[in-house]
C-alpha cells in the first residue's frame, strides 16, 4: 500500500515490532524455581505493580531486583533474576533493519516501547550481535523509551509527549504496535495506527516501497 502523502514520520514499537519477544519464556523460566501453587504469581507479574513501576522508571533495577525477591519470597542473585528477565528477548531479523534503513530515506523514524534499564541494555547486545555494522539507537531519529521518560502506554500522554518532542501534528505520524490497547489509545490522540499481528506484518505492510 502507499502511504498517505501527508505522513511524515513513523512510529515503531519495540517488541514484537523490531525485535521478536516471547513473553512466556521468561514466565516458564521463573516457574522452573516456583512450586506449581505459586504460578499463579508468575503469570501475574506482567500486570503487577512492580512492573509498572520498573517500566515508567518509577524505582531501579536494584529496587526491582529486591521487590522481584520479596514478591516470590525467594533469595535469587541479581544475575539469575537478569537472566530470567531477559529470557523474553529473541533475535531481531536482518529484513525488519534493512527495511527501516530503507524508509529513513524517506520518513523520520521513532521508537515509542514500554521497556526497561536491563531489557534494553540486552536489546543493544542482541543487535550489536546480529548486526555488528550498525547500532540499534543509529536507526531511529530518536528514542523514546517508558523508563526513561516516566509514562507508559496505553497512556495518553505518553503519545502527546511524543508528538510535542518530534514537533508533528498526530496526522503525520503512523504509529505501528502488536498491542490493540497501545492503538487504541495512539488513535485518542489522532494518531494513524497499524496493528502488527504477525512476524511479517511490518515488512508486508511496506512492501511496495521495498
Amino acid at each position: 500500500m502507499k502511504l498517505d502523502s501527508n505522513i511524515q514520520n513513523l512510529i515503531f514499537d519495540m517488541g514484537n515490532v523490531i525485535i521478536d519477544i516471547d513473553i512466556s519464556l521468561t514466565l516458564n523460566a521463573l516457574k522452573s524455581d516456583l512450586s506449581e501453587n505459586e504460578f499463579l504469581l508468575a503469570d501475574e507479574f506482567m500486570k503487577s505493580d512492580l512492573h509498572a513501576a520498573f517500566e515508567s522508571g518509577a524505582i531501579d533495577e536494584h529496587e526491582f531486583r529486591n521487590g522481584i525477591r520479596m514478591a516470590f519470597n525467594k533469595e535469587w542473585d541479581d544475575e539469575w533474576i537478569d537472566n530470567v528477565w531477559n529470557t523474553l528477548l529473541l533475535t531481531i531479523p536482518r529484513e525488519r533493519i534493512t527495511l527501516l534503513k530503507k524508509l529513513r530515506k524517506d520518513y523520520k523514524l521513532y521508537l515509542l516501547s514500554n521497556t526497561n534499564s536491563i531489557h534494553f541494555k540486552v536489546v543493544e547486545e542482541i543487535f550489536k550481535k546480529d548486526h555488528p555494522e550498525d547500532t540499534f539507537l543509529g536507526l531511529f531519529d530518536e528514542v523514546f523509551l517508558s523508563h526513561e521518560i516516566g509514562l507508559r502506554k496505553p497512556e495518553n500522554k505518553i503519545y502527546e509527549k511524543v508528538l510535542q518532542e518530534i514537533g508533528a501534528e498526530p496526522h503525520q505520524c503512523i504509529f505501528f504496535d502488536d498491542l490493540q490497547e497501545n492503538l487504541n489509545a495512539a488513535k485518542e490522540v489522532g494518531l494513524h495506527t497499524y496493528l502488527i499481528n504477525h512476524p511479517n506484518a511490518l515488512v508486508e505492510y511496506f512492501s511496495d516501497v521495498q
